[in-house]
């Protein structure tokens, strides 16, 4: 799922990771339109459940960081998706990014941008996600 949110505009290309068919603990390094490197990044995701006021809630947290290229300036890096069913069947999600570093004020505009970017592209991205769910189920 990464690789599509940032498509086509960012090419995400695994360099290392230890589970073939994840990106969870990996250095990747980003292309812009697949051409032209602007980076590395390491990533460090860790799946966790929780429960919070009697829901059970799965959250998402990379705290990688940019390891070369524009992102590189940044030395904090924490990112956390939750997600939790709501009574109707849809769900809620919630997406958090702390970042900080001697760059992060000359960032904050291209960061921002992005995450604009990847919001829509999930919300097209999650129509299917359902259908997706109930075939990964099988029949009843």
């Amino acid at each position: 799922m990464l690789t599509a949110l940032y498509a086509p505009v960012i090419v995400v290309e695994p360099l290392t990771h230890a589970d073939e068919g994840s990106l969870l603990h990996s250095a990747v390094r980003l292309r812009l339109f697949g051409l032209i490197t602007v980076g590395t990044q390491l990533i460090g995701a860790y799946d966790e459940v929780r429960e919070h006021k009697g829901e059970t809630v799965r959250i998402l947290r990379d705290s990688g960081i940019p390891l070369t290229g524009p992102l590189s300036s940044l030395d904090v890096w924490d990112h956390r998706m939750a997600v939790s069913a709501l009574p109707d069947g849809r769900a809620l999600w919630r997406d958090r990014l702390v970042f900080g570093g001697p760059g992060s004020l000359a960032l904050l505009p291209v960061l921002w941008a992005a995450w604009q970017w990847r919001g829509w592209r999930i919300r097209r991205l999650a129509r299917g996600w359902g259908g997706a769910a109930e075939h990964a189920r099988g029949p009843a």
